[in-house]
């Protein structure tokens, strides 16, 4: 379904289901991870992109402190306090709207609780942000609804508190920042020690292939949290024998990992230098990218996918299996996988006027190899999370 589609659907059911009209709605992007994995909570750099699927959040006040929140697409409501600070141990898909209300209720201290539904067309479990973007959607909604003025930063941040406190996932900011910053025809730029974000164009002679392996993961039964902690284990090393100091893993050079790795305990050692030489991909990557050069970047991704499998080990046997036929196959400039790893989904850099043959020769091979069908569909970067006007159709 297309925006449009959703919101006249969403806005349908909500009708049906609550008996009023919705007051407010939002939509939030899904992202593509381009370059950079897993640098975004090692205070690192990451090359993203908001992309042309994402999920649509409307609401009502609620008349009193209630909110009863509904998943479009299941019809399955949960009911909670707006003061109640309590995760969900059932339908865990609430605990990211209830996270991001409660963060807004203390910043706002409204006792206005809201009637919410929900609905996007982003894969669950694909490696798109589709949490990310359930956040900012509900973010900037019930922002709107209790009046409140939250800047896009603080925004991420209260996304990035309900993964912490209710989802129980250690992530980044860089899903949160990506959905709200995106540009169409451009990728998001972001420091995660500055929070500096800036936008740097693909070029019109690039687009992207998203290949869902559906192979599904959830993070928060992954290896995520372990993942992190052993780059913060590795960050402490560094502190501990560097003359400059060291608070995270960006501040730590190739040359000075090859120096000291070998004093590391050896998987301590393979996640570093995961973070590290992603960190020196993405500054790379963004000069190609001024100067025009696809080829360069599209190395870069390969060589970011061949560092996943090696040294963070989050990929999988159907990642991997994509990325070498991609290599394979003409006109296909790069390939990697995209988000935390573990399954989810395959970005693949290649020319617009090559899209569709390399899209069928990557779904044929995937179906003949695994006997399930890989999800092919070109990939634009687009535009950021936002307010949608009242009687809009997107």
């Amino acid at each position: 379904m297309s925006q449009k589609e959703v919101l006249r659907r969403l806005g349908r059911q909500f009708s049906d289901h609550f008996g009023r009209r919705h007051t407010v709605a939002a939509y939030a992007p899904g992202r593509v991870e381009v370059l950079g994995n897993h640098t975004d909570y090692n205070e690192g750099f990451v090359l993203s992109a908001a992309i042309n699927l994402g999920t649509t959040f409307i609401a009502a006040p609620s008349p009193d402190s209630s909110c009863r929140l509904v998943a479009g697409d299941l019809m399955e409501e949960v009911s909670f306090d707006v003061t109640s600070g309590a995760r969900a141990e059932k339908n865990n898909w609430s605990n990211y709207v209830k996270g991001v209300s409660a963060k807004l209720h203390a910043r706002s201290k409204s006792a206005t609780g809201f009637l919410g539904m929900f609905l996007g067309n982003l894969p669950l479990g694909a490696g798109l942000a589709s949490s990310a973007a359930l956040e900012m959607a509900s973010g900037l909604a019930l922002s709107s609804l209790y009046g409140a003025d939250v800047p896009n930063l603080d925004l991420a941040r209260i996304g990035q508190a309900a993964e912490h406190e209710f989802a129980g996932v250690k992530c980044g900011l860089l899903d949160q920042i990506s959905s709200l910053f995106g540009r169409e025809g451009q990728l998001v730029m972001s420091d995660f020690r500055t929070l500096k974000v800036d936008n740097v164009p693909l070029g019109e002679d690039a687009c992207f292939l998203m290949c869902n392996t559906n192979a599904k993961h959830s993070l928060v039964n992954s290896a995520y949290n372990e993942r992190r902690a052993k780059c913060e284990e590795a960050a402490r090393f560094f502190a501990s024998v560097l003359k400059h100091p060291v608070t995270a893993l960006r501040d730590v050079t190739w040359d000075e990992w090859q120096t000291h790795s070998s004093e590391m305990d050896p998987v301590t050692a393979r996640r570093a230098a995961h973070v590290v030489g992603e960190n020196t991909r993405v500054l790379r990557g963004r000069e190609l990218l001024k100067r025009g050069d696809l080829a360069g970047f599209g190395r870069l991704m390969f060589e970011s996918h061949e560092s996943s499998f090696a040294n963070f080990e989050n990929s999988c046997r159907e990642l991997d299996f994509l990325v070498s036929l991609a290599k394979k196959i003409p006109g296909v400039l790069g390939a990697r996988l995209s988000g935390g790893g573990f399954g989810g989904s395959v970005v693949v850099l290649l020319h617009p006027r090559d899209a569709e043959t390399a899209g069928q020769a990557l779904a044929s091979a995937y179906q003949k190899e695994f006997t399930h069908p890989c999800d092919v569909r070109i990939i634009k970067p687009s535009a950021g999370a936002r307010l949608i006007p009242p009687a809009s159709g997107a």
